[in-house]
C-alpha cells in the first residue's frame, strides 16, 4: 500500500512496500526544472545536477563514487522540464547507508569554485554531444520553435553561452532559493516499510529551513512555422507537431490512444507505411511530450533528402484519415491494449514505480493506481481519438523542423495544412 508523510517543513515521503523484491529505489526529488529558468539563468538546474555529486562538506566526489559503488548501487540523477531527481537501486540492506549519501548530495554540497570551472568544461562538451547526435538535436530544435521565446523551449543542458555566464554565485543563489523542502518529495519503492524511510529521512532532513513561495509557471503558447537547419549529414531528420492535451488534461488518454495509432508502435500508420511499404526511412515515429499544463504531440523520421517531401505527403495522408474517421473499432481496440499492457509491464520494476510515486505526488498530489489508468484508457470512445486529432492537427497550428542536407526552398510546406 502507497502512503505518504508530510514533515513540519513541508518536506513529503512517499513509499510503496514491493515485499518480493531483494532492493529498493530511492530518489530526492526537486519540483525545479529547466522551465523555471530564465534566459540568462538556462542550464542552471543541470549544472547543479552535475555539481552536487562534486563534493560535500563531509564527503569527496571520488568518496561519493567509492561509497555508491560499495554498495552495489546503480545511481544516477537527471535534470527535465519540471523536476530533478537524484536515485539510486540497491540491496535493501543498504537502504540507510544510500539515503545518507543521497541527502547529504542534496544538502550539503559545497560547489567548490574549482569543481564549478572543471564541470563547465564536461557540460560543454555535453552540449556538443547532443548537437553531434542529429536524432536527439532535432527534438532541441523543433522544441525551441515550438515554445519560441518560452522557459519550454530552451535546451535542458543550457546553451554554450549561458553555460559560460554560470558561477558559483548564480548555482548556490539557485539552490538556496529553489531547492526548499515544500518541493521536494523523497520517493521510494521496494522491500522497504514506509515507517522505516520516514526515521531514516526525518533527522536528515529536519533542519532544512521552509522556502519561499514556488516560482510562477506561465503556459507555453505554440509557435507554428517552419525551421531548416542545413547540416552536413547523410539523411535530413525531421519532428513536426503541434499542442497536446497536457498529464492533467481529460484528453490526455484519447491523446495517447491517438499518438500510439499514428506512430507508437510497429504495427502504427506511419512505421508500416514510410518503413514497411517502401522503405522510406528507418526511423520513423510519433511521440508525445507531455507535462503539467502543456504538451506537443509530434512526428519524428530520417530519411534521404530526396525522400523527405514523399515522406511527408504520407505523414499529412496517415494524420488526414484519422482526423476523416477513417479508424475502425479493432484499431482502436489495439491500440488501448498496447498502452495498458505496456502499463503493467512498466510497472514491475521498483525504479519505475519509484519514479510514478514522485510525479504522481507533484501532478496530481496524490498515488494514482494502476487500474485507475487502465479503466481510463479502457474508457476512450472511437469519437474522442479523432476530435484530439483534429485538435492537435489544426491548420496552420503546427510547427516543422529539419536538420540536415536540405534548403529551405526544398521543403514542401503542404503539411502544415489540412
Amino acid at each position: 500500500m502507497v502512503r505518504k508523510t508530510v514533515l513540519p517543513n513541508g518536506l513529503r515521503i512517499v513509499s510503496e512496500p514491493l515485499r518480493y523484491l531483494k532492493s529498493v529505489s530511492l530518489g530526492i526529488w526537486v519540483d525545479i526544472g529547466s522551465r523555471d529558468e530564465t534566459a540568462v539563468e538556462c542550464g542552471t538546474c543541470h549544472f547543479i545536477e552535475h555539481m552536487l555529486f562534486k563534493g560535500t562538506r563531509r564527503r569527496s566526489a571520488l568518496d561519493i563514487a567509492l561509497e555508491l559503488d560499495a554498495i552495489g548501487g546503480l545511481s544516477n540523477a537527471f535534470t527535465a522540464k519540471e523536476n530533478t531527481c537524484f536515485y539510486a537501486r540497491v540491496l535493501d540492506k543498504h537502504f540507510v547507508r544510500l539515503a545518507d549519501i543521497l541527502a547529504d548530495i542534496v544538502l550539503n554540497s559545497t560547489i567548490a569554485p574549482e569543481e564549478v570551472e572543471r564541470e563547465r568544461q564536461v557540460i560543454l562538451q555535453e552540449i556538443c554531444m547532443v548537437e553531434d547526435t542529429p536524432d536527439e538535436y532535432i527534438h532541441d530544435l523543433f522544441t525551441a520553435l515550438s515554445w519560441k521565446d518560452h522557459p519550454m523551449g530552451m535546451p535542458i543542458q543550457g546553451t554554450e553561452q549561458s553555460v559560460d555566464g554560470i558561477d558559483r554565485a548564480a548555482l548556490t543563489d539557485f539552490i538556496r532559493r529553489r531547492y526548499v523542502p515544500e518541493r521536494t518529495v523523497v520517493a521510494a519503492a521496494g522491500n522497504i516499510e514506509h515507517e522505516e524511510v520516514v526515521a531514516v529521512f526525518k533527522p536528515l532532513f529536519e533542519d532544512f529551513p521552509p522556502g519561499g513561495d514556488a516560482p510562477a509557471r506561465s503556459i507555453p503558447e505554440l509557435t507554428p512555422g517552419v525551421i531548416v537547419h542545413e547540416k552536413d549529414l547523410e539523411q535530413v531528420h525531421i519532428c513536426l507537431g503541434a499542442s497536446a492535451p497536457s498529464q492533467r488534461d481529460p484528453q490526455r488518454f484519447a491523446s495517447a490512444v491517438f499518438n500510439t495509432i499514428l506512430g507508437g508502435n510497429m504495427s502504427s500508420r506511419l512505421f508500416q507505411e514510410i518503413r514497411e511499404k517502401r522503405g522510406l526511412a528507418y526511423a520513423v515515429y510519433s511521440f508525445l511530450s507531455s507535462y503539467a499544463d502543456a504538451a506537443l504531440l509530434g512526428v519524428y523520421m530520417a530519411t534521404d533528402a530526396q525522400q523527405v517531401n514523399p515522406a511527408l505527403e504520407i505523414i499529412h495522408r496517415e494524420i488526414g484519415k484519422i482526423r476523416r474517421g477513417e479508424v475502425s473499432e479493432n484499431d482502436l481496440t489495439n491500440a488501448k491494449e498496447n498502452l495498458v499492457g505496456g502499463l503493467y509491464l512498466g510497472a514491475e520494476g521498483a525504479e519505475g514505480r519509484m519514479m510514478r510515486l514522485a510525479k504522481n505526488e507533484f501532478l496530481f498530489g496524490r498515488y494514482v493506481p494502476y487500474d485507475e489508468l487502465a479503466e481510463s484508457i479502457e474508457r476512450v470512445r472511437l469519437d474522442e481519438v479523432v476530435e484530439v486529432s483534429r485538435s492537435v492537427f489544426e491548420n496552420g497550428r503546427l510547427a516543422l523542423a529539419t536538420l540536415g542536407p536540405l534548403k529551405q526552398g526544398e521543403l514542401a510546406v503542404d503539411i502544415l495544412h489540412f
